[in-house]
């Protein structure tokens, strides 16, 4: 089947239902062993981590098949993190300190966490290089 097949599109579909569900669970899952905002924070800085470290996997290596990501990214981290309850959570802080120290932390370990994964792909080329018997 090529993969503009309705069967084909479905198939993805389904996947990237099946990613979401299990993504949202956990995020849920995270929110009822911690604070909501710590759990909201964890799971952004993860969902920063994976989808850098797929976004990047994807320009290096490869590895990693276009419907799988799919299903990851656009299934799995875009419900397993949430920027509307971030939002929402800055919004309603009452103490000026803890609206900074929420956004702060949000982008700044995301940012970190999307670097971190950026060098771990980078090993992975490297390694996949040589293995391979080429040189970066």
């Amino acid at each position: 089947m090529t993969a503009d097949s309705p069967l084909v599109r479905l198939e993805t579909l389904v996947l990237i239902g099946i990613g979401a569900f299990a993504g949202s669970n956990l995020r849920y899952f995270t929110m009822g062993l911690l604070s909501d905002v710590r759990a909201v924070l964890l799971v952004n800085v993860l969902g920063c981590f994976a989808l850098g470290f797929l976004v990047y996997e994807a320009e290096y290596t490869g590895l990693i098949g276009r419907e799988s990501r799919i299903v990851l990214t656009t299934g799995f981290l875009s419900s397993l993190t949430t920027y509307s309850t971030f939002a929402v959570q800055t919004a309603l802080a009452t103490d000026p300190l803890a609206l900074v120290a929420i956004v702060a932390s949000n982008y700044g370990l995301g940012f970190a966490g999307v670097l971190t994964s950026r060098s771990l792909a980078r090993r992975l080329r490297d390694s996949t290089l040589t293995a391979r018997g080429e040189t970066a």
